[in-house]
């Protein structure tokens, strides 16, 4: 009974900051997630870049190679060269981000205590693979964005953020 009200407390505490709140949202889906009962299927532009990381894109002008870097950016999120966002620094802000962190990581470990063999149950299901699948997408995405920010960039593309390859190039 304190497991479960230290994980209400830690639940509600987390809900206040944003980034938080998406993170605990996927906490609660833990159960659903191990039996392999979401449906959420893999985007299409990441089924197709797992399918042909490296193939040359039929248009080579700049907008359509930037459009589909604006694709994988709305499906994978900030590129490793985009900008960090502004976060304050102050001594409050970072004791309450790992707080923050340490709260949603015992909700996490609570969650996923709870579920009795958690591990062959997910292999049961088939959650385990359905996670390795889902992986292997992310990856092959980034991996297509990356080489196409490579041709935008040979072809002086303005691709953004500037890239210091582009700028010492």
């Amino acid at each position: 009974m304190n497991k479960l009200l230290l994980a209400l407390l830690c639940a509600a505490l987390a809900a206040c900051a944003t980034p938080s709140s998406q993170r605990l949202g996927s906490i609660a889906a833990t159960p659903i997630n191990d039996l392999n009962l979401n449906d959420t299927a893999i985007p299409p532009i990441l089924v197709l870049a797992k399918a042909q990381p490296y193939a040359t894109p039929p248009d080579l002008r700049c907008a359509p190679l930037l459009a589909e870097l604006a694709l994988f950016d709305a499906v994978l999120g900030p590129d490793l060269d985009a900008p960090e966002p502004a976060v304050e620094t102050g001594t409050g802000a970072r004791a309450a981000s790992v707080v923050g962190d340490a709260a949603l990581g015992a909700v996490q470990r609570t969650v996923e205590g709870a579920i009795p063999l958690r591990g062959w149950l997910r292999k049961l299901s088939g959650a385990e693979r359905r996670s390795r699948e889902v992986a292997a997408a992310i990856t092959a995405g980034s991996v297509r964005r990356g080489f196409l920010k490579g041709v935008a960039l040979a072809r002086a593309c303005a691709v953004a953020p500037a890239s210091t390859v582009a700028a010492a190039g």
